[in-house]
């Protein structure tokens, strides 16, 4: 009996205590660090002089009377409480510390604002609503990344109007090239149940400058234009609208047509149409007059609806090729019945026919380029930032600076479809910088950047913007990976402005999410910076393109690509695409082509994919190709060797909860990386 007893009292013993540790953790769950917040992590700040100046602006607060007030006054408590424990008190007097109102500057359009201070007072002055919502996130980052308040005088004005985030979300949930969970919206409950995440999402995205949001995949489901499911987009509206974010959808091309005559890629969807019709064709009157009334039928529900993004003719998707028709006809027809709503239409250029060319890199640019000055005023093309597709590294796509007569928006690829996935940390920005954005494309001399360009700088454009494709999903901490957190951050940053300096961007990311002091910030844009660069040496070098399964996009495939995407023998490795072989080159300004058609000159980032290059060719390292190549190829597993012990060495700066999940992602992505080193090694050394 005594053992029993003291067996029993050991049971209830540790019963108890458990259930008190499980109290205690339901008592402060709310305060631990699981990434939610994003870069909205708001924290005390360290007592400084720093923190009782913003102290002292923060105490009252006049708001504007803007159509933002309520979102502006509940994100100003709730981050000055949690960063300066202040509660400000909003006031009608002028005499505030932050005043807001409206002024008379047309400059600064929508959407800009004018900040200002003196020893006493900020000033927040906008010309339109949208401005004191920006400019309201803008003075919050001010505060919560430590920059001194006093003597300000900024004036921000977007480079871009549109600035777009891409979701490939099915409408059962599935993201496409998707490694955070399920997609965000629970298209099943709406409308009637919203969820409070939507309204995170869109803080989060107003936070950082986005104001357009793609619903649906590209490769669409022709049921998303269906009443019932445009209810749902219009619950989703009328969140997002309060935070200044248009929606838009992707729209099947033959969604006018009956069930038993779509597409056999339709049959994905248990071959639903929406329809009525025989046909698609654009020219068809019939088919205008279904689009016609069914955006008449969306801007009934969205008023603010924005308009179509497009992939048409392209992976087995529907388009207006199949009816003998060009693209111009396919997008003109949408566009028009779009326009007197003042809606767009966003027409994808990632198509690649075989019959076009046999090099796939001169596909977009061989069939869009001649359509240039024909497309309606209300279209845009949206083109992915290189020719090949989203690979770790590749050329900038030539039809920037080719089109000058059609808007071009820039599609970059938030989320790591060819980049480790949400295993990998690889940080993009310097990817996007290097490749694309600082990109002289020559087509009106030097300094015509890909970045001038798309700001409208090089040559008028009716129409600015960028889109990315995201990488948010249901996981609690929305990418999966906390370092992924940074690529949807610097997008959006860059999509604000393209020539915002990287380093502003990393260190406000750094800054604001891990909430640490200088010394920790280093150890993390440490290991940050040299990601992409790594990445591309040990899976993509010298831009050779697919290397990954066709099934998977991540795991080592170079058997399956050799002599196919790319050739490779004893004697050398590359594609040529000079004006020997493909021709690829001369789709460049003159001064690139001639560039990238000479050896010598390429750049060694872009070797492989211009040159079918000798092992024995000399590098600038000194080194042969065959040399560096298989040295690099280690890159991979020294790069998350270094970031592993780079993150040991800031285990008390940074909260647990963080900290064990990012260590987690890192020892998988040693344990990948090292499985693809060896499967590169394997395939290699039978040419070596």
């Amino acid at each position: 009996m005594n053992h029993c007893f003291r067996c029993f009292s050991i049971v209830l013993f540790f019963f108890l205590g458990c259930m008190s540790y499980l109290f205690g953790q339901e008592q402060t769950l709310s305060t631990v660090d699981t990434g939610y917040e994003l870069w909205m992590n708001y924290k005390p700040l360290p007592e400084s002089g720093l923190k009782q100046s913003a102290i002292r602006y923060g105490s009252h607060i006049r708001l504007p009377g803007s159509r933002y007030d309520e979102v502006i006054r509940e994100e100003l408590e709730r981050a000055l409480k949690a960063l300066l424990t202040v509660t400000p008190i909003f006031v009608q007097d002028n005499a505030v510390e932050i005043q807001m109102s409206f002024c008379k500057d047309k400059g600064l359009g929508e959407e800009g604002y004018i900040i200002r201070s003196g020893k006493k007072r900020i000033t927040l002055q906008a010309y339109s609503d949208a401005g004191f919502l920006y400019g309201t996130f803008h003075l919050i980052r001010l505060i919560q990344c430590g920059y001194p308040l006093e003597q300000l005088n900024i004036k921000e004005i977007p480079a871009l109007e549109f600035r777009m985030i891409n979701h490939w979300v099915g409408l059962g949930g599935t993201v496409e090239r998707g490694y955070a969970g399920k997609g965000l919206w629970a298209w099943d409950d709406l409308p009637k149940k919203i969820e409070p995440r939507y309204t995170d999402y869109a803080r989060a995205e107003a936070s950082i400058g986005i104001n357009a949001v793609i619903l649906n995949n590209v490769n669409a489901d022709p049921r998303i234009l269906g009443h019932d499911y445009l209810e749902k987009v219009a619950a989703l509206a009328d969140i997002f609208r309060k935070y200044h974010i248009k929606v838009y959808l992707a729209p099947n091309f033959a969604a006018p047509v009956k069930p038993s005559t779509t597409k056999d890629v339709g049959k994905q969807w248990g071959g639903v149409g929406i329809g009525h019709l025989d046909t698609a064709d654009p020219l068809n009157p019939e088919v205008q007059k279904w689009w016609m009334d069914k955006v008449n039928e969306i801007y009934s529900l969205i008023p603010d609806f924005g308009g179509f993004l497009v992939k048409a003719n392209s992976e087995g998707m529907a388009g207006p090729q199949d009816y003998h028709r060009s693209h111009v006809d396919g997008a003109n027809m949408l566009a028009r019945a779009l326009k007197p709503h003042g809606g767009i239409v966003l027409w994808r250029t990632f198509v690649y026919n075989p019959e076009i060319d046999k090099d796939r890199m001169k596909r977009s640019y061989k069939e869009f380029q001649p359509l240039d000055g024909q497309f309606d005023e209300n279209v845009v093309l949206q083109t992915k930032n290189g020719t090949l597709d989203f690979q770790p590294s590749e050329p900038a796509q030539p039809l920037f600076g080719a089109m000058r007569h059609t808007p071009l928006f820039p599609e970059l690829q938030v989320t790591q479809e060819y980049l480790g996935r949400s295993v990998s940390l690889v940080y993009l920005l310097p990817m996007w910088r290097k490749t694309f954005l600082d990109f002289d494309t020559y087509c009106n001399g030097k300094g015509s950047t890909v970045s001038n360009i798309i700001a409208g700088k090089t040559f008028p454009s009716r129409m600015l913007g960028m889109a990315g494709v995201g990488n948010i999903g249901r996981s609690r901490n929305w990418t999966a990976h906390h370092f992924a957190q940074a690529n949807w951050y610097a997008f959006g940053r860059l999509a604000w402005n393209p020539e915002e300096s990287t380093e502003s961007i990393t260190s406000d990311w750094i800054k604001s999410t891990w909430n640490c002091d200088e010394a920790t910030l280093e150890v993390i844009r440490q290991m940050m910076m040299p990601t992409w660069e790594s990445f591309v040496c040990a899976h993509a070098p010298y831009s050779l393109g697919f290397t990954v399964k066709r099934e998977d996009h991540y795991t080592a495939g170079f058997e399956q690509r050799a002599n196919k995407e790319w050739h490779v023998s004893k004697e050398s490795i590359g594609t040529d695409r000079t004006t020997k072989g493909t021709n690829y080159v001369s789709q460049y300004f003159k001064y690139n082509k001639d560039i990238f058609n000479s050896l010598s000159q390429c750049p060694e980032l872009y070797l492989l994919c211009f040159h079918n290059v000798p092992w024995s060719h000399k590098m600038k390292s000194g080194k042969s190709l065959r040399e560096e190549f298989k040295s690099n190829l280690k890159r991979g597993i020294e790069q998350v060797d270094v970031n592993i012990g780079l993150w040991k060495s800031i285990r008390n700066k940074i909260d647990p909860v963080r900290y064990e999940e990012v260590l987690e992602s890192l020892y998988k992505e040693q344990r990948d990386t090292k499985v693809f080193y060896q499967a590169a090694l394997n395939f290699f050394s039978q040419y070596w």
